[in-house]
């Protein structure tokens, strides 16, 4: 899917031409890429300040110089597949073991997914302004991977992806759904409409549960501003979509009982969540101080670790490559919309959410990123489980 490029906001087109340090051309080079090259991955530098930001910084420094016009490149998606397919950003943070060592110390002895700080993703992120999600995300307002199997637009691959677990999930009228994380409604509200399910569904921000609650008014749908660890009840089925990534490696074996507990014996729980392809202790410090706070991307390793013992693992689907195009639709939504958003947030905005945008698109893209759709259930429910595609 090729993207269309406008100059961005503040563009100016005189590089600097000063030669970069060679440790940061090495790690480039490494990668295909060049600094002042002309392909449209090659990084185009506009200040010789951002070598200092990537030496002192590392991917946090890198980031930070885009968002403040150091730097430019055609095709940011393209940039970040062929560093991240070459591993340059391990190798950068190698190259700085205080950093490391500081990060390491900090998911270690800190449980930065905490009952304390479980809102402040959704104050800093998902509470920015329904206005930038409604304009980039399809009518659902679905903020997580489409499924683009038959589809051919992102309306569609959302509809199915919505419609793909219900099937998975086996839902059926009159049965009560807790979907965990449940963002803007669009799940509730298909499973309600499509399905006849009854949906009780959380969010920790407030932003998301007021318009859900209003998207969903018409339907047996419950929005309640909650914290997974404050659930209580039992439900026929369980789902939760792009949220268990702010759970923290310390809370997933009580994520795992919680939902164990909440699950009636005979019913399902799908997770739908970004993996990453090695198991790491760290996460990516420009995502995580820009765009989601305590964010950490599990391993598939690490999933069944703390599933085993609380819930059978019946079906694991992965549709990684599909994360891809869902985010470039995203991008191509929220650069059509920019000038009427431009007034409210302003250039600096408008830069850290394209380079969030597309240099995750790179990360699905250098197999790096995946996502899974994963079916347990508890081993009262017997018989077999049949997959669905």
């Amino acid at each position: 899917m090729q993207q269309t490029i406008h100059p961005p906001p503040g563009y100016r087109g005189v590089r600097d031409h000063r030669a970069p340090p060679r440790a940061v051309a090495r790690l480039a080079e490494k990668a295909g890429v060049r600094f002042n090259g002309d392909a449209p991955w090659d990084i185009q530098v506009r200040d010789a300040k951002l070598y200092r930001y990537i030496l002192r910084r590392g991917s946090l420094g890198f980031g930070e110089a885009y968002t403040e016009g150091l730097w430019e490149c055609a095709r940011l998606d393209e940039l970040f597949s062929r560093l991240l397919a070459a591993d340059a950003d391990a190798m950068l943070e190698r190259r700085r073991p205080m950093r490391r060592l500081g990060s390491l110390l900090r998911q270690s002895l800190l449980n930065r997914q905490a009952a304390r700080r479980a809102f402040q993703v959704g104050e800093r992120h998902y509470d920015i302004g329904n206005d930038v999600f409604e304009a980039m995300l399809d009518p659902s307002m679905s903020y997580s991977c489409g499924y683009w199997a038959g589809a051919e637009d992102l309306d569609q691959a959302q509809r199915d992806k919505l419609d793909l677990i219900c099937r998975k999930l086996e839902l059926k009228p009159g049965e009560h759904l807790l979907d965990i994380g449940c963002g803007w409604g669009g799940l509730a509200r298909h499973a309600a409409e499509h399905y006849g399910a009854v949906v009780t569904g959380i969010t920790v921000s407030r932003e998301q549960q007021a318009l859900a609650s209003r998207r969903c008014a018409d339907w047996p749908i419950d929005i309640v501003l909650l914290d997974y660890r404050d659930l209580t009840g039992r439900f026929d089925k369980v789902v939760s979509v792009g949220m268990f990534e702010h759970v923290g490696r310390k809370n997933y074996p009580a994520y795992f009982s919680k939902v164990a507990d909440l699950l009636e014996p005979r019913g399902l729980f799908l997770l739908h969540t970004i993996g990453n392809y090695i198991s790491s202790p760290t996460v990516d410090a420009w995502i995580e101080t820009y765009i989601f706070p305590n964010g950490k991307i599990p391993a598939g390793s690490e999933i069944a670790r703390a599933a085993e013992g609380r819930l059978l693992i019946e079906d694991w689907h992965n549709i990684g490559p599909d994360y891809d195009r869902t985010l470039l639709s995203w991008w191509e939504n929220f650069q059509r919309a920019w000038p009427r958003l431009q007034a409210r947030y302003g250039e600096r905005f408008f830069r850290m959410w394209k380079y969030y945008l597309l240099c995750c698109a790179g990360y699905f893209r250098s197999r790096q990123g995946q996502v899974w759709q994963i079916v347990f259930s508890r081993r009262a429910r017997g018989g077999a489980y049949r997959s669905v595609r």
